[in-house]
Order: structure tokens, then sequence, then C-alpha cells
């Protein structure tokens, strides 16, 4: 089974979103400061988003938890 993701980036705002569905949603904090997540009202994962990529590290992974309800 295959399905479509779309990702977006922002160079002028440095942020980063990924979409998995197009469904209405709205943004929810994670336990990274540099992530959201995208929920719909039943808690489903619909995508997240990177704040400040630039200033990401290099030298280690972007860690954090989303979690569906």
């Amino acid at each position: 089974m295959s399905q479509s993701v779309k990702i977006w980036f922002d160079p002028e705002a440095d942020f980063l979103e990924v979409l998995f569905c197009d469904a209405p949603g709205y943004m929810r904090e994670t336990d990274n400061d540099a992530v959201l997540e995208r929920v719909d009202t039943q808690g489903n994962i619909l995508g997240f988003s990177v704040l400040n990529v630039s200033k990401l590290s290099t030298e280690k992974p972007l860690l954090a938890q989303l979690t569906a309800q």
C-alpha cells in the first residue's frame, strides 16, 4: 500500500511541514520545542512541522514523540 505525503519548506520562515493527509486539523506541541504535530479532532496524526530548520544540529538527529490519541 502506498501513501502520498506533502512536504513544504519555506526558507524565509525557516519552516518545514510534512502532511500525511489534507483533513482539517490543528497544531499541537510535542516534547521537542522545534516540532509541532498536526492532529484532527480525534487526535489522529495528520502530519508535523519543524521550526528553525537551518539551526538544527548536523551532528545528531532531531527526535520528537508524535502521539496519537
